[in-house]
């Protein structure tokens, strides 16, 4: 990309040497261009949309209780945020995904380009639906204003919901265009890659990624006497169709002048030197571990998230600083798990994730029989995907293979429902929980479900817990810290409206999808 816009730049420079007087009349930087085509903004659309949720997971990861501090630092474990908690998430959505989508839309549009502007409209609504999840009520009708309004009012959450639905169906729409009725070819590999870096043009995927956004936001709403559970299914049923149609980003190795392309949980990065897994999904995973879901039952991904040596830790209690345990390569085993690889994958929403969205929406539905199929397809399609080996880290911790065999195995277990007669909503959670390893919409499933412990038996409340939280669960983070600096009166009518004293009960107000 930038190699082609420099050329650009020369290309056009050089009509300078004709004339002095054409010269004297530009003042332009050839190496700063302050136009483009959006086939080279839509890469960074996309890229930055993602990051917004995968920065999420530094915080949520411990939230949800994956992952544990293993000595109590007061931190986000113990249900101590901070506003800078939330600033990645609100500033990568305004600043550099959303906010860049009317840039490329305007210039989409004028040259007749539309699955460019669907592609705006899914990426927008993508970051939309994820930063009000996880914040609450956010801006949007006086938000991408640049310099006319830097602080614009905040939409309700329920407000945001309804956005995020209609600008899915609008992409939906602009992405089943006759592909003669486009401008610009969606993906291109010359003279660099550009346009769609998410599913190299395939607008089908395209379409099955909306309505699959479409289903997971709809069922959130479980609590709600409006939920449709079988709106939630026809939506399933048009959206992804298997492990291929996955969103999800390629980390890759830093060449300069890149830097922090590599696993943003991986050793390279270096953000989780002083975690470890919580004891709660190693008892999901270790059938030896007293109080497992299913005693005696080791799940073959036990030694594929974590480590045969793992154990787990609860939070807000310290670990002795020399328990092998807790240490690979000198440093924590959480670094030796398949999501840990510098050069893995972030994923944003997958197939598996669907299948058990359907399983709860046709449990709920009274559909046993597809929730049951659905259910066993998602703990199927996370086995697929994780189970195919490699390795991370240096030393290199080596992932096994999965095979037929030890996935059937499995799948035939006591640990799995085998007739819908065994079926139930925690069995359905508890495996949903495992394949949502780390993504922060496990966090979302737990709120809905107020951390009910019969749906989620080995959540542990933390030791020495923030005491502004009351003994209470968080289920909000905190406005960013840029939003804190620069719109102040917006962010003091957050907490006027939530009824907040402090930052740690103002995490405690349930959301708007979180209420009845």
């Amino acid at each position: 990309m930038k190699r082609y816009l420099l050329y650009l730049g020369l290309f056009v420079g050089s009509g300078a040497l004709f004339s002095c007087e054409d010269y004297l009349d530009v003042n332009n930087d050839p190496n700063n261009p302050v136009s483009t085509t959006p086939n080279f903004l839509l890469p960074g659309i996309i890229s930055q949309g993602f990051q917004t949720q995968m920065f999420t997971s530094l915080t949520t990861s411990y939230l949800s209780q994956y992952t544990v501090r293993k000595t109590p630092a007061s931190s986000t474990d113990q249900f101590y945020l901070t506003n800078g908690n939330s600033t990645n998430t609100f500033n990568n959505n305004y600043y550099y995904s959303a906010g860049n989508v009317p840039t490329m839309t305007a210039v989409a549009q004028a040259e007749g380009s539309p699955y460019y502007v669907g592609a705006g409209k899914i990426i927008t609504a993508m970051d939309l639906a994820h930063t009000t999840d996880m914040i609450g009520d956010i801006p949007y009708t006086e938000a991408f204003k640049g310099a006319a309004n830097y602080t614009p009012q905040y939409d309700s959450q329920e407000q945001i919901y309804a956005t995020v639905n209609q600008l899915l169906d609008e992409g939906i729409v602009l992405m089943q265009t006759p592909a003669n009725q486009e401008f610009r070819p969606f993906y291109s590999t010359s003279p660099s890659v550009s346009g769609d870096i998410l599913y190299q043009g395939k607008t089908d995927k395209w379409v099955r990624f909306a309505n699959s956004l479409k289903a997971r936001q709809l069922n959130h709403l479980t609590r709600k006497s409006t939920y449709n559970a079988q709106q939630v299914l026809d939506l399933v049923s048009k959206g992804f169709i298997g492990n291929d149609d996955d969103a999800q980003i390629q980390f890759q190795t830093a060449i300069a002048p890149l830097t922090n392309t590599t696993n943003i949980f991986g050793p390279t990065r270096s953000n989780y030197g002083t975690a470890t897994f919580s004891t709660n999904i190693i008892k999901y995973l270790n059938g030896n571990v007293v109080g497992a879901a299913y005693p005696g039952v080791v799940d073959p991904r036990y030694t594929i998230i974590a480590t045969a040596i793992s154990t787990g830790a609860d939070p807000g209690v310290a670990v002795p600083s020399a328990a092998t345990s807790l240490l690979v390569n000198n440093v924590t085993d959480f670094y030796s798990g398949w999501y840990a690889r510098d050069l893995g994958t972030f994923e944003v929403i997958t197939y598996r994730e669907l299948k058990f969205i359907e399983a709860e929406a046709a449990f709920r539905a009274g559909n046993l029989a597809r929730a049951l199929e659905a259910y066993q397809k998602g703990i199927r399609a996370h086995m697929d995907k994780i189970g195919a080996g490699g390795s991370n880290g240096t030393p290199a911790v080596t992932f096994p293979v999965l095979t037929k065999a030890q996935i059937d195995a499995y799948m035939t277990s006591a640990a799995v429902a085998q007739n819908t007669s065994e079926l139930s909503l925690k069995r359905i959670m508890e495996q949903k929980y495992i394949a949502m390893f780390l993504n922060p919409e496990s966090w979302t499933d737990l709120r809905r479900f107020d951390y009910n412990p019969a749906i989620y038996p080995n959540l542990k409340y933390p030791a020495a817990a923030n005491p502004e939280v009351a003994n209470q669960w968080p289920r909000r983070m905190l406005p960013g810290a840029t939003e804190v600096m620069y719109n102040p009166q917006a962010v003091a009518k957050l907490f006027s409206d939530a009824g907040a004293t402090s930052n740690g009960d103002y995490i405690t107000k349930p959301l708007w999808f979180d209420r009845p």
